[in-house]
């Protein structure tokens, strides 16, 4: 490839995040030299009319000469993790309550994913983060809690495969995370790096049962956790960990997108550098990485993976498998 070529490449890794209700000139930049797309936040809405200027701004910063329309993303999980609300939007309980009455529940979190596709697709968003297949097995977990279905991983499994039918068929990539799981941790990634000692044999038993339902279920994409299993992998956390991403790939035969949480979250930021994290989760088999608040740290995390490209450092077969996993999800999604 050449330089172009190989530059255009190392943007399609990359989903970027930005401040304020209107599109900011680094990331109309970015988007107009072919990253992903991008992900919004409550700090990108004011009303309903504001966040469709905004997702048509985005997608008419597309690289015409390339072709690629960018995809929008949202946290739309429902209950307290709920990006946009006010009118032409609908407050859901948390999951947790959707699971906690098992008559009907199935039903209930079809048709809350329906819910939000309706709500969401006309806007432009084309993938939700959502929804969490984390098992609450942990009281004292600072993050996920009441964002779960449940304690029971088969309940968790069958809600979660519910809501993405009902998302995906109303024209909404889902995405089932944080990937082999975030259930049991005591410590917030978002703050510090959090380190359980689980291998597999309680991970098939626990957290990874509702991950096999998503696949079964056909969920468009999996969000990785930056949490160290040091029974997979002592140096890396998931994120990074070719140990813990090969069981997705290789032992539930996962085929589409797997994207990172954000790798400016302390978990990641605080332990490593960065850019080379960012490198190290590409070659692990993460095809798509969201870089959520800094322009300049985006740029860099660019150069980065382009120069990664151009030296081998990221093979140029794990780029092709990237992009063919990335192109399926868009042609099925993005608008």
């Amino acid at each position: 490839m050449d330089a172009a070529a190989i530059r255009r490449s190392a943007a399609r890794f990359l989903m970027i995040g930005f401040d304020g209700p209107a599109l900011t000139p680094t990331a109309a930049s970015l988007l107009r030299q072919g990253v992903f797309g991008a992900i919004l936040f409550t700090r990108n809405y004011r009303d309903r009319a504001q966040v469709a200027e905004l997702c048509d701004a985005i997608k008419e910063s597309r690289n015409d000469e390339h072709d690629l329309t960018p995809a929008i993303a949202v946290d739309h999980e429902g209950g307290r993790v709920q990006r946009f609300r006010g009118p032409g939007f609908t407050d859901t309980l948390p999951m947790r309550d959707v699971g906690t009455h098992l008559e009907g529940a199935e039903q209930r979190a079809e048709a809350i994913g329906r819910l939000f596709a309706a709500e969401l697709r006309p806007l432009g968003i084309d993938i939700d983060f959502a929804p969490v297949v984390d098992v609450d097995s942990n009281p004292a977990n600072p993050v996920i809690g009441e964002r779960s279905f449940s304690s029971d991983p088969a309940v968790v499994g069958r809600l979660g495969a519910a809501f993405i039918h009902g998302l995906q068929s109303g024209g909404v990539a889902a995405c089932a995370k944080h990937f082999p799981g975030h259930g049991d941790t005591a410590v917030d990634s978002h703050l510090d790096l959090p380190r359980l000692p689980h291998g597999l044999t309680r991970l098939r038993e626990i957290e990874l049962p509702p991950f096999e339902a998503a696949v079964k279920a056909n969920v468009a994409s999996v969000m990785t956790s930056h949490i160290l299993f040091t029974s997979l992998d002592k140096d890396r956390p998931a994120t990074m960990s070719p140990e813990a991403l090969s069981i997705l790939r290789r032992d539930m035969r996962y085929t589409g997108v797997i994207v990172s949480d954000d790798l400016e979250m302390k978990a990641i930021a605080a332990h490593y550098d960065v850019p080379s994290a960012a490198i190290e989760a590409i070659n692990a088999g993460c095809d798509l990485l969201l870089a959520c608040h800094t322009g300049e740290l985006q740029e860099t995390l660019l150069d980065a993976i382009a120069s990664a490209i151009g030296d081998g450092r990221i093979p140029a077969d794990r780029v092709l498998d990237a992009e063919l996993r990335r192109a399926a999800l868009v042609r099925k999604f993005v608008r």
